[in-house]
């Protein structure tokens, strides 16, 4: 699961960033409200972690011009305990609201809480270069084509455009698609991302699936070149 954080506290923000990294979350950590705004647009993270009081834009603003455009689940932290502060945060769409000083543990727990409701808050389509998937039909398609995928297949393009961006190893993809333990004398991974690679990126110009050596693989846009790494 990827969180972003935004938190101006130095202190505060290494200690958090620490304790989740910890507890197997990828963070990514801003301490100014504005380039938390950027990060939150153009990235796709499964939780924010937001302060209010920021400089730049406020946590109020970030969550107002995120609900425009999106339904990740947000965390609020600050010091402000008033009840009619509780009131706006849980109005402008929070998932949660956290008053300052407050135990990692507890933050842990609403954290766990959160990313389990937010199953049901996913998006329904994602768009990546000329390909598309419809999470509601089961439908995938490229340059308008509709393209054919097995249910392992659907899942394993699913969680790639849900973690755009970011290097999956073999393990997490093992464990998000096939809910098993990763076997590292097994090439199930590899077969199948071999499979979908021939449906979604052998006959297009662009490739959207990389592989990332002695790592995993990683579904983004990148210019066109040929793809040492795919045949």
């Amino acid at each position: 699961m990827h969180i972003l954080l935004i938190e101006d506290d130095t202190k505060t923000g290494e200690y958090l960033k620490k304790g989740l990294t910890e507890s197997g979350y990828k963070v990514d950590w801003t301490q100014h409200g504005t380039d938390g705004l950027h990060m939150a647009l153009e990235h796709s993270y499964d939780l924010l972690v937001l302060d209010v009081m920021l400089p730049g834009i406020d946590g109020w603003q970030i969550i107002e011009i995120l609900r425009a455009k999106q339904d990740v689940p947000v965390l609020f932290l600050t010091a402000r305990d008033q009840l009619q502060d509780r009131i706006r945060g849980l109005e402008l769409g929070a998932d949660d609201y956290l008053v300052k000083p407050f135990s990692f543990t507890e933050l842990l727990l609403r954290i766990r809480t959160i990313l389990r409701r937010g199953v049901v808050r996913e998006a329904d389509h994602f768009h990546l270069a000329d390909l598309e998937l419809d999470l509601l039909r089961r439908r995938v398609t490229r340059q308008q084509q509709v393209i054919t995928l097995t249910n392992k297949e659907f899942a394993l393009l699913h969680l790639f455009l849900r973690r755009e961006g970011d290097v999956l190893s073999r393990a997490q993809i093992a464990s998000e698609v096939w809910d098993m333990n990763f076997d590292s004398d097994t090439n199930v991974v590899d077969v199948a991302i071999k499979r979908l690679r021939s449906k979604v990126d052998t006959p297009y110009p662009s490739k959207l699936i990389h592989t990332v050596r002695g790592i995993g693989y990683v579904c983004e846009v990148r210019p066109c070149e040929p793809d040492a790494s795919h045949p």
